[in-house]
């Protein structure tokens, strides 16, 4: 007797629907399960009080996290 494993698994992916520059937002969003407009929100306001930072971030999830 076999068993299949139809687990589901959340994988963080860019976004290709979702999308307003390379997907990042829209992918966290749909692993967070939150609008993606919060995040993006959040990521300029960080980015305003970080001093650059959330960009870093933001350009080191564009290159590390496959698309969908």
């Amino acid at each position: 007797m076999t068993e299949t494993n139809t687990s589901t698994t959340k994988r963080l992916r860019r976004s290709t629907t979702d999308r307003m520059l390379a997907g990042v937002c829209g992918g966290w969003a749909a692993y967070l399960g939150v609008d993606a407009a919060i995040l993006r929100i959040l990521l300029a306001a960080a980015t305003v009080f970080g001093i650059g930072t959330p960009v870093l971030l933001y350009v080191i999830c564009w290159v590390l996290m496959p698309e969908e």
